[in-house]
């Protein structure tokens, strides 16, 4: 490969750190409920509005003309930015999968089956399926943003 090992061996070491870096770079799980503190009913609904929220879509498509035909499901995908003090108000996944991305910052989740809150760290992933109904909070002093994939099934939810 090539003619002077120490050249061998710096360019394989690059090549071995670079791979290493590709694979730690994958976002991973998101911090979940702790098995002794699963409980069904932890948290019951709180009826608030959401507070320093935004809620952009930044991109749609109607899954009922693509090859799939899930009529009337939209895959959205959506920024949500929540500054501090900021809470996404309590809503329910039963209907609507999604995939919930920490770009920046740390939030809690307070969710129905988890006698604790669940911290989220920027990097991770939270899966919300049936099942998951929660609210989220904002206690940093800096904005979170979230990157959010979900599939909506009623056009008139405009739960976050």
């Amino acid at each position: 490969m090539f003619e002077h090992p120490i050249v061998s061996r710096v360019v394989l070491s690059g090549i071995a750190l670079a791979g290493a870096l590709v694979f730690s770079a994958q976002p991973v799980l998101a911090g979940e409920c702790p098995a002794d503190k699963v409980k069904p009913n932890a948290h019951q609904m709180v009826d608030t509005k959401p507070v320093g929220v935004t809620d952009v879509t930044l991109g749609a498509i109607d899954l009922g003309k693509q090859p799939a035909h899930i009529e009337g499901r939209e895959l959205r995908f959506r920024k949500l930015t929540i500054e501090p003090g900021g809470i996404v108000p309590w809503h329910s996944h039963d209907d609507r999968p999604a995939l919930i991305f920490v770009q920046q910052g740390e939030i809690y989740e307070y969710a129905s089956n988890c006698a604790v809150p669940i911290l989220h760290k920027t990097g991770e992933v939270r899966p919300e399926v049936k099942g998951t109904s929660h609210w989220w909070e904002n206690k940093g002093d800096k904005a979170v943003i979230l990157y959010v994939g979900d599939i909506l099934h009623d056009k008139d939810d405009h739960n976050m």
